[in-house]
């Protein structure tokens, strides 16, 4: 498996070219001479690519639909933020729970993997950890729905009251 930065990946989706108004802010950013070819390279973006103005270092990103690609630096990412607020639209809120076990993963996952199969509008994740020298596991449950959490919650506080699993505060 290989991972890719979002930005390469899109690149084999989507036809690139030369953004020209990229081209010209960042042409107005460096001093003469100063965008030579290897920051020219910024300025390639799909087709019909709008802007996110960079106000920190000249480089702008760039959203397709829904896609959003900004810098990896987070106070530039920062800066760049706040010309967002009108552009990602919010959905409902992702409500969570998380049950912290004194257990090992091998020990609930088949159970675990039953009650996602039952419950596949549900996210659930479980994530070992080691606290005071002993090991445990967090299970994490995710949706919008507090009703559908409190429901995985009941048949996962089942089966660990079954297998005498102690439930621990993290």
């Amino acid at each position: 498996m290989m991972i890719l930065p979002l930005n390469l990946f899109l690149k084999h989706l989507l036809k690139y070219e030369i953004h020209k108004e990229a081209y010209k802010i960042l042409e107005a950013y460096y001093k003469p001479g100063e965008f030579n070819e290897g920051r020219q390279k910024m300025v390639w973006m799909p087709e019909n690519a709008n802007l996110i103005l960079n106000p920190t270092s000249g480089a702008p990103g760039f959203s397709v639909e829904n896609v959003f690609c900004l810098p990896g630096v987070p106070s530039i990412l920062k800066s760049m933020l706040g010309g967002l607020t009108n552009s990602i639209v919010g959905g409902e809120p992702i409500l969570s729970l998380t049950i912290s076990l004194r257990t090992v993963e091998s020990e609930i996952a088949n159970s675990l993997t039953k009650v996602q199969n039952d419950n596949l509008d549900v996210e659930i994740g479980s994530y070992p950890f080691f606290q005071a020298g002993k090991l445990g596991v967090s299970i994490v449950i995710r949706s919008e729905d507090q009703s559908k959490i409190d429901n995985c919650n009941s048949q996962i506080l089942k089966f660990v009251n079954e297998k005498k699993i102690e439930v621990v505060d993290r």
